[in-house]
């Protein structure tokens, strides 16, 4: 009969067995690949057709917005901006972006709703509201094509750590973490669909499994659901430090709002 350490070791053994290729690891940077590698051809027809991708419903919205005087001052955005195409380019490969008065990182979504508040005296727009959308499309949309440069400035240096800290910490009834699917299992399938490296090239984009434009907020919290985890709220720190962890993770890839996925 073999003793108890004998047995306790053997299964250690086993233990470390099943553990150790469930362990991350992160994708090299010359193996990075956005989501739109892992489409369809017809998926990416539709991306890549202006007059066929649904996304550009917004982005039409977002410039209306963007010249629509609002607030108590009645300004729009471009009395300060001017035309969007220059002032705006690049814009959105840098967000999230370091706020000196808030003193932590924002996300696009939020340094418009900033702008609303502390230069048009409007109220905030709601989070995944058609016109915060809008705007954050046609934002984003004029840095299509270019490298996603987001966390170079220093002073993210904490936050950028603290969203790789979530990325990698299992949670969830499923005792996930995004890394055990987005580092471990890219390019597999689950339930028929393919498992990207989530890497947030398009946001705001169109999915056609909502009919319509989302956040990469929304994305997230429809992933922290899938595990059986309580996701945070919009605009919760977590999701803003996560956003920005995955931003510099697809630093190089080129901005490509707004994006299709299935």
């Amino acid at each position: 009969m073999r003793s108890f350490p004998a047995i306790a070791g053997a299964a250690l053994l086993v233990t470390a067995a099943i553990v150790v290729p469930l362990l991350a690891t992160e994708i090299p940077q010359g193996q990075r690949r956005s989501g739109y590698s892992f489409m369809t051809p017809d998926t990416q027809a539709m991306q890549n057709d202006d007059t066929a991708n649904p996304g550009m419903l917004w982005v039409l919205d977002g410039e209306a917005l963007w010249n629509n005087n609002t607030g108590a001052l009645n300004k729009a955005c471009a009395d300060c901006h001017h035309d969007a195409s220059a002032s705006m380019r690049g814009v959105a490969a840098h967000y999230p972006a370091f706020d000196p008065t808030l003193e932590r990182p924002v996300t696009l979504e939020q340094r418009i709703n900033l702008c609303r508040v502390r230069h048009q005296q409007a109220p905030p727009l709601a989070y995944e509201s058609r016109d915060l959308l809008a705007l954050t499309a046609f934002v984003a949309r004029q840095s299509r094509g270019l490298a996603i440069e987001a966390g170079a400035d220093p002073q993210l240096a904490p936050f950028v750590a603290k969203g790789h800290e979530l990325f990698m910490h299992r949670q969830g009834q499923l005792n996930f973490g995004c890394t055990n699917c987005h580092d471990d299992n890219w390019d597999k399938h689950l339930a028929g669909s393919a498992i990207t490296q989530a890497q947030p090239t398009g946001y705001p984009l169109y999915r056609l499994e909502w009919q319509s434009l989302g956040s990469l907020e929304r994305r997230l919290r429809a992933c922290m659901t899938g595990i059986r985890a309580q996701p945070y709220d919009y605009g919760a720190p977590e999701l803003v430090e996560l956003e920005l962890y995955l931003m510099t993770r697809a630093r190089g890839l080129p901005v490509e709002t707004p994006a299709v996925r299935p």
